[in-house]
């Protein structure tokens, strides 16, 4: 084998690791969509209600998952639940809103809301607490609505 032949070679193997990488990377991406507000598959059901959450109520909510407490959410800000990657806020008291915790911009979990945003830590998207459209980019997509309803003193997802 000569010279050449080996770095062809050694060329070749290098870009074909490169593409595997490639391939691999680009299958975790198929998982995100913004169609879906960045969920992964249909929403987990069943979830661990908060303690004392206790069964859904007399209005009839069997197959709801539990996410918060009303008392969980401040007025004028929110609660990320990173785990379920849903965002809960209450722009004005009373009025709770949920939006996928993904941001739209390249897929980062959003960690703040306060101001009437709710902000994406690795770029600086912000977005509306009250509605989910993007109040400040890179982001151009709005955050998806996750519907919710409240149960007594329970945030449940429909």
């Amino acid at each position: 084998m000569t010279r050449h032949d080996v770095r062809s070679s050694n060329r070749r193997a290098v870009l074909a690791g490169a593409c595997a990488a490639c391939a691999a990377s680009l299958a975790g991406c198929a998982r995100y969509s913004t169609g879906n507000g960045g969920l992964a598959g249909p929403p987990a059901q069943g979830g661990a209600a908060p303690p004392g959450a206790g069964a859904a109520s007399s209005a009839g909510s069997n197959a709801s998952a539990v996410l918060a407490r009303t008392a969980d959410i401040p007025v004028g800000g929110g609660k990320v639940l990173t785990g379920k990657k849903i965002v809960i806020t209450q722009p004005q008291a009373g009025s709770f809103h949920a939006f996928t915790a993904i941001c739209t911009h390249l897929g980062c979990i959003v960690n703040t809301v306060s101001g009437g945003t709710i902000d994406c830590p690795c770029h600086g998207s912000k977005y509306s607490s009250v509605n989910g459209s993007v109040v400040n980019g890179p982001a151009t997509l709005p955050l998806a609505a996750v519907s919710i309803k409240v149960q007594g003193t329970l945030i449940v997802q429909e």
